[in-house]
């Protein structure tokens, strides 16, 4: 409270909620980090009397994925169906900004609810996944997914942030669809399917090496699709790249480099 104050700040950009339980020391470190830290940033800004703007770094994984899910989710939708893990950290980080909205109407709140971010430099769970020398899938599943490049994260961050300030949500995503299957051929790497009563135990395995969590999973078994007509409409953004030009970026630099490292490690 004393820093934001005596700061005099007028924007607080949050960006500070991680999706790796095992990068944050535990699940349970994770949580505090996310949600708490989000009570405690709150609750200092709250006291900044110059604070005009709020801009929140959120996800669409508020969404979930689930069999019965929506073709495509808008930011009006009911999305109670994560029940924990990052989708469940991200719904109530986003509870605790609205109810901040409530208390403090002279600041414009601002979310932003990004799809999974790929790129030359973005090293997630997801990113991890296409890395791995199989990529394991559910049989007789192919899901949708949307990307976002990295460019494009922070084009939207620098115009929400520096450019005319805007109320409300917002899904922000590549145009356009990837399924699943063509990920993995874009990405160079043989799919390996396997039988949903076996997904979980796959899934422990894989975890060990890319931080995947269970909702993570579903994702790869349902897939998820987030209107974006609302960032175009209000904010005037519609990102440069496409979800599968963003995706193809990624596999030409990124996976291309780290395959590159790997042989030459080899014959080092």
């Amino acid at each position: 409270v004393r820093t934001v104050r005596s700061a005099g700040i007028d924007t607080c950009v949050h960006l500070g909620v991680t999706a790796e339980p095992r990068a944050a020391g535990g699940r349970a470190t994770m949580k505090e980090r996310n949600v708490l830290g989000t009570m405690q940033l709150l609750g200092a800004a709250y006291h900044a009397p110059d604070l005009r703007r709020l801009v929140l770094k959120s996800t669409t994984a508020v969404y979930g994925a689930a069999a019965g899910d929506p073709a495509v989710w808008t930011e009006s939708m009911s999305h109670d169906t994560p029940r924990h893990g990052f989708g469940k950290d991200a719904i109530e980080v986003e509870d605790y900004v609205r109810s901040f909205r409530r208390r403090r109407p002279d600041v414009a709140v601002t979310v932003l609810r990004l799809a999974n971010q790929v790129g030359p430099t973005v090293d997630n769970p997801l990113t991890r996944y296409f890395e791995l020398p199989v990529c394991p899938t559910v049989f007789g599943f192919d899901p949708r997914l949307q990307f976002l490049h990295e460019e494009d994260t922070a084009e939207v961050l620098l115009r929400t942030t520096l450019g005319p300030a805007h109320d409300g949500t917002f899904n922000v995503a590549g145009d356009g669809v990837v399924l699943l299957s063509q990920a993995i051929r874009i990405a160079g790497k043989p799919p390996l399917p396997i039988p949903e009563p076996l997904v979980n135990r796959v899934a422990e395995l894989v975890g060990r090496t890319v931080d995947f969590s269970p909702e993570q999973v579903r994702f790869l078994q349902y897939g998820r699709v987030a209107d974006t007509s609302a960032a175009a409409g209000q904010l005037g953004f519609t990102p440069k790249w496409s979800s599968l030009h963003a995706f193809e970026d990624f596999a030409s630099t990124r996976l291309r480099r780290l395959v590159t490292e790997e042989q030459v490690a080899r014959l080092e």
